[in-house]
């Protein structure tokens, strides 16, 4: 093994997130070569809608793959494979003769189609698709978005059935036009991305008809299904021209994937613009009767697929944004673990963040937040103490409903994204989920998974265990808290929770 980063070869990684893309050179240690990253604009038309300029996107891509290339001073003979990871169920639509995006992508956080779930709901409501795709009827998910779409752009309905328009969520834009666009782009998806759309049958990894035609979505548009971990084509221009595209795993799987969680059981949590916590399941599909979603975890290759529980909170980091930008109470995201830090509680102050609803495990979209348990005595450093505490409660919700659903104990926390270097809430989520709490060396972990199962398919690691050979530890936080303060503490959190529900009354 080389100590030195400078000799090849080397994986590069594209993770189109939800506010920027970048681009990551991995060496064969899994260590980081170089990275670049572009932010992209967030467009919100109207309250509880977001939006995502794709031709923006793709250009912002193209820019961040010659960025990170050029500053690691390698070429495209040293790069042995590029592997994708994205933003999951943000939907776009595209006309495949002209390469041109029919609307902005709609992003994962709308809320447009909630009318629609409703309505698709009938008399059966949140489950009615439940068996087949594991997921509840939300607007988070990419299905009903593609039928708004249909529904309110002009003429669309036609071009898709007479097959002159593709979707995809943006692991497949990114992809088809990497492998050439307009000029024979391939089209296709991984099946961790294809699980989120809600159209496909976990079980047999394919597009489910019965659905398709519920929900009024013609089979022409759709991308074909793939594994997580193999070669879809070769890169057709620009500086990686000829580099195959060998991984597509969306952001949260490319996560479990980087944290080397190959065993049933095993689960990491990424602290982010939201929150996302996914447990290894194994080969079978678990079914959640808690509120969480079942979905792929990934697939390496022809071998037997693994599947996934997953949790996810709407609002983390973004509620630490919103203390500094709406409500000016900090000036900086590290600032809350300083005001936080000079308060020993939370002074009875319990803040719930429901600003879109709440995810996993109640999926209430007629929830709103709030802030509960208000006395004269609590100071803006009780509540900077409450907006770390409420990330903490909702990963212990989450990790109780894992319990409940796999039978499987946590043991141990891996965890990854933004807000882990926080320590002050990484030792509080330790104490109230009574586990260590494990952060790795490589905290960028969405990108590593994705190097990693793009180098698993074309060889350039041996398998599994090589892999989880690379992970290497930086931090671990234990338990400190006695256990009667936590239990009293999760009792007042639940509570606040309840408060939260039924705020918005049905509107039609």
């Amino acid at each position: 093994m080389s100590d030195t980063h400078t000799t090849g070869p080397f994986i590069a990684a594209i993770d189109q997130g939800t506010t920027s893309s970048r681009c990551i050179v991995f060496d064969r240690d899994g260590r980081i070569v170089s990275v670049d990253q572009k932010e992209h604009e967030q467009i919100f038309p109207k309250p509880g809608w977001v939006e995502h300029d794709a031709t923006e996107i793709w250009a912002n891509v193209q820019q961040v793959v010659a960025g990170a290339i050029e500053k690691a001073g390698i070429t495209s003979a040293d790069v042995k494979a590029i592997g994708i990871t994205n933003q999951r169920e943000t939907t776009l639509l595209w006309d495949k003769n002209t390469g041109e995006p029919v609307h902005n992508a709609i992003v994962w956080q709308d809320t447009r189609t909630d009318a629609l779930c409703r309505e698709l709901g009938r008399n059966v409501g949140q489950d009615r698709f439940r068996r087949e795709t594991g997921l509840p009827l939300a607007s988070y998910f990419a299905g009903p978005k593609i039928r708004w779409l249909l529904d309110n752009v002009e003429g669309l309905r036609e071009r898709a059935e007479a097959g002159d328009i593709l979707f995809g969520t943006m692991d497949s834009w990114v992809i088809w036009n990497l492998t050439g666009g307009v000029n024979g782009g391939k089209h296709v998806t991984d099946v961790t991305n294809a699980s989120r759309t809600m159209l496909m049958n976990l079980r047999t990894l394919q597009w489910e008809p019965k659905i398709l035609s519920s929900m009024g979505i013609p089979a022409e548009v759709l991308p074909e299904i793939k594994s997580s971990a193999e070669v879809y084509g070769e890169t057709a221009s620009g500086v990686l021209a000829g580099v195959p595209v060998a991984s597509a795993l969306g952001d949260q799987q490319a996560a479990l994937f980087g944290q080397t969680c190959f065993a049933s059981g095993e689960a990491k949590s990424t602290y982010g613009t939201g929150t996302f916590m996914l447990m290894n399941t194994g080969s079978e599909p678990v079914n959640s009767y808690n509120g969480l979603l079942t979905t792929v975890g990934y697939r390496i290759g022809n071998e037997t697929p693994v599947y996934a529980l997953e949790g996810s909170i709407a609002v983390t980091g973004s509620l630490v944004q919103w203390m500094r930008d709406q409500m000016g109470l900090i000036n900086s995201a590290a600032e809350i673990e300083t005001l936080a830090s000079t308060v020993e509680d939370n002074g009875g102050a319990y803040f719930v963040p429901a600003f879109s609803g709440l995810f996993a495990p109640y999926w209430r979209s007629d929830a709103r937040g709030v802030i509960a348990g208000l006395t004269r005595y609590v100071t803006k450093a009780h509540i900077a103490r409450a907006v770390l505490e409420a990330t903490a409660w909702q990963t212990r919700e989450i990790t109780d409903a894992m319990t409940k659903d796999s039978g499987v104990e946590l043991t141990a926390l891996k965890v990854d994204g933004g807000m882990t270097s926080n320590n002050l809430l990484m030792q509080t989520i330790s104490d109230f989920l009574d586990a260590p709490v494990v952060r790795p060396m490589v905290a960028e972990t969405t990108c590593l998974g994705a190097a990693y199962a793009a180098g698993l398919a074309v060889g350039f690691w041996s398998g599994t265990d090589e892999l989880r050979a690379n992970w290497r530890r930086a931090a671990e936080w234990t338990p400190r808290m006695d256990a009667a303060t936590r239990d009293r503490e999760y009792k007042s959190w639940l509570k606040a929770v309840e408060r939260t529900m039924g705020w918005i009354e049905d509107e039609e």
